[in-house]
């Protein structure tokens, strides 16, 4: 019994100042091998490299299926308008479609950085109780073209179905939405899968980062092609992604607990 004790009590030391050891310190210093095998921990496919699951219900599943149906009905006007641009009666399609159009001319990150900077450029910030009356409406892209302003899903909704109908696969895309750790409140940007990495087109700048740069967001939700998922609660997960020696640390704790 006391040894299982003082064993629990030097694991729990090495979880409590681990990853100070982990800092900018030299990492070549010598430390001790675990005696078995260890795994890293693997990154999920969603931005920020974290597990998240899909949600059947709840108020951003019936938010998110209700701008699907507008979506539908949009979509079959910029189809019609695309056809047919002279006789098209939607300045609002027009205008998306010419951003799209110009988008396709560019290849790789240039495709991605258009789009958002266009959309950035053709909404104004304009927050939905002063737009709508009511908080949190989402809003689809042509609705929000006409108006001229939305906030920031609604760039995000816009800029999400741009890039799709710009060529981007949907396992490439994701709407996420985020808590903002400054501001104490929710922020939502696309983002956009290039080459491996994940880039957010945010409304609040016209440069893109990835999601590894992307400083005092703590992501919720993401939104894809299959729905609506909630990520997990991983802060351990989400520090030992960002250091390249940390995941061995904690999968051998984890290892060693039983």
């Amino acid at each position: 019994m006391g040894l299982s004790v003082y064993a629990r009590a030097w694991r729990a030391g090495i979880v409590a100042c681990g990853l100070a050891w982990f800092g900018p310190a030299d990492l070549r210093a010598e430390t001790p091998e675990p005696s078995a095998r260890v795994e890293p921990i693997q990154r999920s496919a969603e931005p920020f490299g974290l597990v998240a699951s899909p949600l059947s219900s709840g108020g951003l599943h019936d938010k998110w299926t209700s701008v699907q149906r507008r979506l539908d009905d949009e979509m079959v006007q910029l189809a019609l308008c695309d056809g047919d641009r002279d006789g098209c009666v939607s300045p609002a399609a027009l205008k998306f479609l010419d951003i799209i159009d110009t988008a396709k001319l560019r290849d790789g990150r240039a495709r991605l950085g258009e789009i958002n900077r266009a959309i950035n450029l053709s909404i104004k910030a304009t927050n939905d109780l002063a737009q709508h009356g009511q908080i949190d409406v989402w809003s689809s892209p042509l609705a929000t073209l006409e108006r001229g302003g939305g906030d920031c899903e609604d760039y995000a909704i816009a800029k999400f179905v741009a890039l799709r109908r710009a060529g981007i696969g949907p396992d490439d895309l994701r709407i996420v939405v985020m808590h903002d750790t400054m501001q104490g409140e929710a922020h939502a940007v696309a983002a956009a899968r290039l080459d491996g990495r994940w880039l957010m087109l945010d409304n609040r700048r016209m440069a893109m980062v990835s999601d590894s740069d992307a400083r005092n967001y703590r992501p919720t939700f993401a939104i894809g092609e299959h729905g609506v998922m909630r990520y997990a609660d991983s802060p351990v997960l989400a520090a030992a992604i960002n250091n390249p020696v940390a995941p061995f640390v904690v999968s051998y704790l984890a290892a060693s607990a039983d």
